[in-house]
């Protein structure tokens, strides 16, 4: 592109038009795919930060990858644990025992789901001990029978901490009167808010070894291994990479096939909502056509003079191109600022607007997430600033190839 080329695009739209209209839409142009930007960083933002939040809590109780046996049970989990940690991403390993059974309490009884653990080794692979609001996880001493439940369990059962529960075990001993579930009766020693109404209402935890007694299982057996991982998105790739490295025939799976529902639903919103909005900036792009339509038109003795002049058609093309192409930056660039600022800020701007008008757009009392999380990424920044300046570039080629086929002779003909 020449330099003159360049210079009478920049005067082309910087100039003062005859016609003031072809401003205002210039205007609202610019303003338009700024508005859209905005919103679609914004809205990306928000959908990144609440998969990022449901994440954290899910994976705070949950493990990054979960070794277990092929019949439910593993023996010797010490070395299967230790082979698993030669892995270089792998960060912590703990055993655990997954079983089910029922709480009593006053004739309240629950569907539970139980689950061994080992507390000094319980902070490798979880964030349990930061989720206690009564009482603490170390409490669970072997032999004692104590029990950590959840909020919204200890709120059905109506108990608190020092209270006495009786855990029945589906796993029936045979007596003369027939096969009688087991019972024993445990200590509620603290009570744990995941923030997640599937672990807060059906998840409670035993000492490991109480659970190997109740659950009939020999001292070095357990259900498996949780692993935790320094990196959790590279669970996938550490599953396969760990198959080959464990001896023992085992079953092993991440936290992306075990949770997929849920991250799924939020990536498949989060591409509508995208889509929807990406429309927006779509047609604010496409607002330039008629503002360079109407500016060639109302340019046409010029682009004649500069014609006779000597020249091209692609030259005239280009002139037009970049007055097209610095609405859509200008806007492109206004976008991406206002739109980082917005996604960076959201949580103080929703707390004014709920200030000013007396309202709560997402209450504790219904949802389990009540503020709203931001989490801008650089990779979305830049595929919307990109998407955004394709197309306005493509928004200018129509125009500009008009312009470039305009006959000197006929517009200069009434002049």
């Amino acid at each position: 592109m020449s330099p003159y080329e360049l210079f009478i695009g920049l005067r082309y739209t910087r100039a003062k038009r005859r016609n003031h209209f072809i401003s205002f839409i210039s205007l609202i142009s610019l303003l338009g795919i700024t508005l859209g930007m905005t919103a679609l960083i914004t809205v990306m933002s928000v959908m990144n930060g609440f998969q990022k939040e449901v994440r954290t809590r899910i994976l705070g109780v949950a493990s990054h990858i979960q070794i277990s046996g092929i019949d439910g049970k593993l023996a010797d989990w010490r070395r299967v644990a230790e082979e698993a940690l030669r892995h270089p991403l792998v960060e912590g390993a703990a055993p655990y025992v997954s079983a089910q059974g029922m709480v009593s309490f006053d004739q309240v009884v629950s569907g539970v789901a139980v689950r061994g653990i080992e507390p000094a080794m319980e902070d490798k692979v979880a964030d349990l001990a930061r989720m206690m609001i009564d009482g603490r996880l170390d409490e669970l001493i072997p032999g004692r029978f104590g029990i950590v439940i959840g909020s919204e369990l200890a709120r059905v059962l109506g108990v608190f901490t020092g209270d006495k529960i009786v855990l029945i075990s589906p796993q029936g001993q045979v007596t003369p009167a027939g096969i009688l579930p087991r019972l024993k009766q445990f200590t509620i020693t603290g009570i744990f808010e995941a923030g997640h109404m599937e672990y807060d209402s059906s998840l409670v935890l035993i000492n490991l070894s109480d659970a190997q007694k109740l659950y009939r299982m020999e001292d070095d057996q357990v259900s498996g291994v949780r692993l935790k991982l320094h990196d959790l998105f590279e669970a996938p790739q550490v599953a396969r990479d760990l198959a080959p490295m464990i001896s023992t025939e085992v079953h092993i799976s991440d936290w992306s096939r075990q949770h997929a529902n849920y991250f799924r639903a939020i990536q498949i919103e989060k591409r509508m909502l995208s889509l929807i909005l990406a429309l927006i900036i779509a047609v604010a792009a496409f607002n330039i056509v008629s503002t360079l339509v109407m500016a060639v038109t109302d340019k046409q003795p010029d682009i004649a003079i500069l014609r006779t002049l000597g020249a091209s058609p692609r030259s005239i093309m280009k002139i037009f191109i970049v007055q097209g192409t610095l609405i859509g930056v200008l806007g492109t660039m206004l976008g991406v600022i206002s739109g980082v600022l917005l996604a960076y800020n959201v949580s103080s701007v929703i707390a004014l607007i709920e200030g000013l008008f007396s309202v709560r757009f997402l209450s504790p009392d219904v949802y389990f997430i009540s503020d709203i999380p931001s989490d801008p990424q650089m990779n979305d920044i830049v595929g919307v600033a990109a998407v955004s300046f394709a197309l306005t570039l493509l928004a200018t080629i129509y125009p500009s190839y008009r312009a470039s086929k305009v006959n000197p002779a006929e517009a200069l003909r009434y002049e």
